[in-house]
């Protein structure tokens, strides 16, 4: 229940990052806005970190582990904008938002019992978040659909490692440092493709208090799935994190008008019905 708690309360603060993903977009480019965010978001977890991290506690494989999981959780980021970038909504969404398949796989690969309701209920998050995606989307793809599906199963693969990596290492760790460690390697890996990109620019003056919220939204809600490596269950979080699409969808309708249909609101429905019954 813990873990379902606070993947959902991840789930928030991705959504809300996301949400406002769509005013930064218009003010400039993709890496520069993730390089910016991933940066603010390590700033925010150093003191922390460092004044009530455990350091004491991390060995040279939860160092690692940390350092993997964030370049895992880079690649996965990078997979999501590109195929964000390219589109349709409807047909990326959907694959992104099946990470869940990925973490409750992992969890029985590695030894955890994983019963056929708790799947089944694993695909109501994922038919339900789908169901929102699908019928929220009126564009047409910008480019190969091939290429978009290859995007989006990296964004998918990326989350779900990067989590499963994470909550190795905090088993093996101290959760504080692991998330420090995680962040830094991300901001790290995102600056040196900022500096290896072309004609990439440092965002808008404008633009800086938004990404601040971002950067803190991103890393809080990173943290919190990765932190729930030492609780009972730790893919359940980063199943319930996977609903931050829909959280995105009625941040838009209740602040953007935009219309939400009665079929929205059953894949909605279905979604969390799968949350509340892994809650059992």
């Amino acid at each position: 229940m813990i873990s379902l708690t606070l993947g959902m309360i991840a789930a928030c603060a991705w959504g809300i990052h996301d949400f406002c993903i769509r005013f930064v977009s218009q003010r400039g480019g993709i890496l520069p806005a993730i390089a910016t965010v991933m940066i603010g978001g390590a700033l925010f977890l150093l003191p922390i970190s460092g004044a009530f991290g455990n350091w004491s506690a991390m060995t040279l494989q939860s160092f690692g582990l940390s350092a993997l999981s964030g370049a895992i959780y880079l690649v996965g980021c990078i997979g999501l904008y590109k195929a964000f970038g390219i589109g349709p909504v409807r047909l990326v969404a959907p694959i992104v938002g099946s990470y869940p398949i990925l973490s409750i796989g992992w969890a029985a690969l590695m030894g955890q019992t994983v019963l056929w309701d708790q799947w089944l209920a694993v695909g109501c998050v994922i038919m339900g978040v789908a169901i929102v995606s699908m019928l929220s989307d009126h564009s047409e793809s910008d480019g190969s659909q091939r290429a978009a599906i290859g995007w989006s199963l990296i964004g998918a693969g990326g989350f779900a490692m990067a989590f499963a990596v994470g909550h190795l290492a905090t088993q093996v760790g101290s959760e504080l440092p692991v998330i420090l460690v995680t962040r830094l390697t991300a901001a790290t890996g995102a600056i040196a493709l900022l500096a290896l990109s072309s004609g990439a620019k440092i965002p808008e003056r404008s633009a800086w208090p938004l990404l601040a919220l971002m950067s803190v939204l991103d890393a809080t809600a990173l943290g919190i799935v990765i932190a729930a490596g030492n609780l009972h269950r730790p893919e359940f979080a980063a199943v319930a994190a996977s609903t931050f699409g829909i959280i995105t969808i009625i941040l838009a309708w209740l602040f953007l008008k935009e219309r939400m249909t009665a079929r929205q609101w059953f894949g909605v429905a279905v979604c969390f019905f799968g949350v509340g019954y892994l809650a059992l």
